[in-house]
């Protein structure tokens, strides 16, 4: 089967105190390249809760960026979902389009402030 791209955010619970945090992160990264690879892991820190989850207003929220075959987001989320300090997770799919759009979109903008000075002059 084919490898898809996909971005996973976990929130994680603050209430055992910060220090268990980097673990934590560690263990998902772990996860997630022994079963694919790895793009990116965007810490996003320590946020407010839109709603309380389990009576907790804030949550450490980090967004992993990866690489993997379509069955192993199902794993993932019930990995997250069985991990005590894991309050909520979402796995996307991202199609290779958009991917390749947000990369090109800075380019694509540059080129044309470029090709209107030209024009201009």
């Amino acid at each position: 089967m084919a490898k898809a791209n996909y971005e996973a955010v976990v929130i994680f619970s603050l209430k055992n105190g910060e220090d268990k945090i980097p673990a934590l992160v560690e263990k998902f990264k772990t996860l997630i390249e022994a079963n694919g690879t790895l793009d990116a892991v965007d810490e996003w820190g320590k946020r407010r809760l839109a709603y309380p989850i389990n009576y907790e207003n804030e949550g450490y929220y980090v967004l992993y960026t990866f690489e993997a075959e379509p069955d192993f987001p199902a794993e993932f989320e019930r990995i997250a979902n069985i991990t005590d300090d894991a309050v909520r997770s979402m796995v996307v799919k991202i199609e290779k389009e958009e991917a390749v759009a947000k990369e090109e979109a800075p380019a694509a903008a540059e080129t044309t402030e470029t090709a209107a000075e030209e024009a201009a002059e």
